[in-house]
C-alpha cells in the first residue's frame, strides 16, 4: 500500500515538493502510545450519514486513551448524545484522530477504522500514525474547569458571534477525508494555527493561508480528492466549540488572490477557502480551559509568533 493517496501525490507535485521516505507508520510506536495515554483531550474525525466530515473533542481525565497493543487504540470518554460528530460514529466508519500537548506543542495523529462502539468506549483499528512538526501551536496551561453544559445551537449562517471566535481564533481544526477506494485514504483531522486574524471572513466564506509544513499534504490532497471539509474552533476560556461545514477550493499561486496578500499573513505558500455551507455551536462545551504562556510579539515571515 502507498503511503500516499494519488491527490496527496498530486498535491505534492502542484506544490512543487519531492518526498523521500515519510515517517508515517502502518502501526503506533510505544512512543506515541505513551504520548496518547498522558492526554486530557483528543480531536476526532469521521463521516456523517451523508458522506460529509464532521469533527469534535473527547475530554477525560490523563489515560482515557490507551491502546491495546500498537494497533489499536481505546478511548473511554462520555458522548453527548446531541453531538453530530459522535452521531455518526459506526462500527466500521473511517475515523481520524490527532492528540496535542499545548504545554510542550507536540502532537500525533492516527488515522483508521471504527472496530468497536460501546457507550462510552471507542476504539479504532490503526492503519496510519504519525507526528507532526511543533509548528504554528500556541503553548497554553491546560486546567481543569466545572462547566454546566448548554443545548446545541444550530447555525444557517455565520452569525456575528461565530465570526467573533474566528476572527480571534490562533488554532483551529480541519477534517477531511479521501474516498474509499484510495488505498491510504480515510477520515483525517489536522491542526492549523497563526497569528490572530489569520483567517479572514468575506461573508460565509473563510480564506485560510497555507504555511510551510511536513509537506505531507495529507488535507490539501483529501480536499483534491473530496471538496467538502469540517472546520473545528474552540474557545480556550469560555469552553465553548463551533463546527463548520463546507465545500474546500485551494488557490495554488498566493499571488492571485493579491486582496488577501495585502491584509494577510505574509509567507503563506498558498490559500485555501471554504464556503460555508452548515454550521453549529457548543457554548462551554469544554471541561477544560487553555490559559496562554509567554510569547514573544517578534513574528516569523509568516506572522506566527516565536515562543521564548
Amino acid at each position: 500500500m502507498d503511503i500516499f493517496h494519488p491527490d496527496e501525490q498530486r498535491a505534492q507535485s502542484m506544490a512543487g515538493f519531492v518526498l523521500g521516505a515519510a515517517g508515517i507508520y502502518p502501526a503506533m510506536p510505544q512512543q506515541h502510545r505513551d504520548f496518547f495515554a498522558g492526554l486530557p483531550a483528543f480531536f476526532i474525525a469521521t463521516l456523517d450519514a451523508n458522506g460529509w466530515p464532521v469533527a469534535t473533542v473527547l475530554s477525560g481525565p490523563p489515560g482515557f486513551i490507551s491502546t491495546v497493543d500498537q494497533s489499536h487504540l481505546r478511548i473511554n470518554a462520555p458522548r453527548r448524545e446531541d453531538d453530530p460528530a459522535l452521531s455518526a460514529l459506526k462500527i466500521g466508519n473511517p475515523l481520524g484522530a490527532l492528540g496535542l500537548d499545548f504545554t510542550n506543542r507536540r502532537r500525533n495523529r492516527v488515522n483508521g477504522d471504527i472496530t468497536r462502539l460501546d457507550k462510552n468506549r471507542l476504539e479504532i483499528a490503526v492503519k496510519q500514525s504519525f507526528g507532526n512538526c511543533p509548528k504554528y501551536i500556541q503553548r497554553r496551561v491546560i486546567s481543569q474547569a466545572t462547566t454546566e453544559p448548554e443545548p446545541i445551537e444550530h447555525l444557517d449562517r455565520l452569525d456575528g458571534k461565530a465570526k467573533k471566535l474566528i476572527a480571534s481564533a490562533d488554532t483551529f481544526f480541519v477534517a477531511s477525508y479521501a474516498h474509499g477506494e484510495l488505498a491510504s485514504g480515510g477520515a483525517d483531522i489536522s491542526h492549523r494555527g497563526g497569528k490572530p486574524g489569520f483567517v479572514q471572513i468575506e461573508g460565509d466564506t473563510l480564506w485560510i493561508p497555507d504555511f510551510s509544513g511536513n509537506r505531507y499534504m495529507n488535507t490539501l490532497g483529501n480536499m483534491l480528492a473530496q471538496p467538502r471539509a469540517a472546520l473545528l474552533f474552540i474557545d480556550f476560556t469560555s469552553g465553548e466549540v463551533l463546527h463548520l461545514q463546507g465545500l474546500t477550493e485551494v488557490s495554488w499561486q498566493p499571488h492571485l488572490q493579491p486582496h488577501l496578500q495585502k491584509n494577510s499573513l505574509e509567507g503563506a505558500e498558498r490559500f485555501w477557502q471554504l464556503k460555508v455551507t452548515r454550521a453549529w455551536r457548543f457554548p462551554a462545551m469544554l471541561p477544560w480551559r487553555g490559559e496562554i504562556l509567554e510569547y514573544s510579539p517578534a513574528t516569523l515571515a509568516t506572522g506566527i509568533w516565536t515562543q521564548k
